[in-house]
């Protein structure tokens, strides 16, 4: 009972960000540009903590709490579902399919390949790509409908995925990574205000900008050409966007503080005796109430640094040790050809009989790591909006607090249906990748920001965090703010190509 919330949220911080965005950077700079990722997840962790402390005295997730400051929540609702559309875009599926049609059919999906069979018909790469993927998205279906209450099953769920993945990737580390590589990434957290610079994306230089100014060399020039990449994985790691917000929900759910008095989401199988109730609840601050509430603002903490961050440095340092043992100076930067480059990397470094095995269960980590992040991802938008329906809207509040699962399953059909819609029309994952990370800057930025709005003005003064915690917030805020201006910035011209490429218009050079 006292490890939940940073253990599930701590695993699922192993996602796209990590696995796609985060080898490349490392794969042509190593470790040097990793500082971006430490403030990234030391921002994540007071954002965590905060979300958290609303959910520990009133019994609600902060998404509600967020809803009931002004201007009221139909305003809330526009501006949050557009925040939120980047936690809805299924490119973590599509982004999976690929790893898993490797390990189906040992090789790389090739758009130049014949049709090959596949359940029972003849069909190419690319059709075989979008069944996965639809298989995988539906799949998040599964753990999100049995278990008792939800959360029960995401915890299991993501437990496997820390012991499996992890345990991999610290196997390779130990056996077959060298000192250097280890140095060169861990160093490269605390190596703050280094730059990518040079003149264009195949010149890997990395300047710092401290020392540029301090030796009156004036301000370096940025390589634009890669910096939406780098901004993307620091905005992505730990996990990014609005997909921190669940902490909260879960906070709840594993019954800590005032949570224990509201209830929780009941699983469709196996979860009909649980209820949630509309509205949360509070306590009065006396001497032993308050006495209480540190041991559970204490508690929380603890888990975060010890759980939730360490997971998160892992998370990004384990995968980006593949890349930077494995792909240095290839200069690939297709993640399709970084994943299977790594793979071979791999087979290679064992060789023997045992080679073949670790060349799967490389490609098996990745399709893991994306399909469970992809069900983390959905369970949090489900929650998300869930909750808020439930609390918010006053047909909903006359149903029985028993029927809260309905409520969630039906959503969830929803979201299933609207995902597989936009797998079967969007052609290939890019625009998915692009728009996603995107978004997610803004939106952990301004999450940010408004958390320290519900902090100061809906808890009472012995519960509201420090003025040295709301500005650490509100800083952090700015600094995904800033990144999200420069991925934007970086990015318009790959999603202008984007976009083309799903209109099926050529891009001029």
């Amino acid at each position: 009972m006292f490890l939940g919330p940073g253990l599930v949220m701590g695993a699922s911080a192993i996602g796209g960000g990590e696995w796609l965005s985060g080898p490349l950077v490392s794969a042509k700079f190593g470790g040097s540009l990793f500082w971006l990722a430490t403030l990234s997840i030391l921002g994540q962790v007071v954002y965590n903590i905060e979300v958290s402390r609303y959910a520990l005295y009133t019994g609600e997730p902060i998404f509600t709490g967020k809803f009931r400051t002004l201007p009221g929540p139909m305003f809330w609702l526009g501006i949050y579902l557009l925040l939120d559309l980047g936690s809805v875009l299924p490119y973590l599926a599509s982004a999976g399919a690929a790893p898993l049609f490797a390990v189906i059919h040992h090789r790389i999906p090739s758009a130049t390949a014949p049709a090959s069979s596949f359940l029972g018909m003849m069909l190419t790469d690319a059709q075989q790509i979008k069944i996965l993927a639809c298989l995988i998205f539906s799949s998040v279906f599964i753990p999100l409908t049995i278990g008792g209450k939800v959360y029960n099953s995401m915890k299991a769920l993501m437990t496997f995925k820390l012991i499996t993945v992890f345990g991999f990737l610290i196997f390779i580390a130990v056996f077959y990574s060298t000192w250097s590589t280890w140095g060169e990434i861990v160093s490269g957290f605390v190596k703050f205000g280094n730059l990518p610079t040079g003149k264009d994306g195949n010149d890997p230089e990395v300047t710092n900008l401290f020392v540029s100014l301090w030796n009156g060399q004036g301000m370096p020039n940025i390589n634009w050409a890669v910096i939406g990449v780098v901004a993307s994985m620091a905005a992505i790691s730990g996990n990014g966007g609005l997909t921190n917000a669940p902490m909260s929900n879960y906070t709840r759910d594993q019954g800590w503080g005032m949570g224990k008095h509201v209830g929780a989401i009941p699983s469709m199988v196996g979860g009909h005796a649980i209820e949630l109730s509309h509205t949360g609840m509070v306590f009065e601050t006396t001497s032993s109430a308050m006495q209480r509430w540190k041991g559970w603002i204490g508690h929380v903490t603890r888990e975060q640094l010890c759980v939730w961050m360490p997971a998160c440095f892992l998370g990004l340092a384990l995968p980006s040790m593949l890349s930077v043992q494995f792909l240095r100076g290839k200069g690939l930067t297709d993640k399709m050809a970084a994943a299977a480059a790594t793979a071979d990397g791999v087979q290679e470094a064992v060789g023997g009989s045992f080679g073949p095995m670790f060349w799967y269960m490389t490609l098996f980590c990745g399709f893991l790591v994306l399909a469970t992040s992809m069900a983390s991802t959905a369970d949090g938008v489900l929650r998300r909006w869930v909750d808020v329906f439930w609390t918010a809207l006053p047909w909903l509040r006359k149903w029985d607090t028993r029927h809260i699962g309905k409520l969630y399953f039906g959503v969830l059909c929803i979201y299933l249906l609207c995902g597989l819609l936009m797998l079967l029309v969007i052609p290939g994952e890019n625009l998915l990748t692009l728009a996603t990370g995107i978004i997610y800057n803004y939106a952990l930025g301004f999450s940010c920001l408004h958390v320290v709005a519900v902090n100061t003005f809906l808890l009472p003064k012995g519960v509201r965090p420090t003025l040295l915690r709301r500005g650490l917030l509100a800083l952090f805020g700015v600094f995904f703010l800033l990144v999200a201006v420069m991925a934007t910035i970086s990015d318009i011209p790959k999603l202008k190509a984007a976009i083309n490429e799903v209109r099926g218009v050529s891009t001029p050079k």
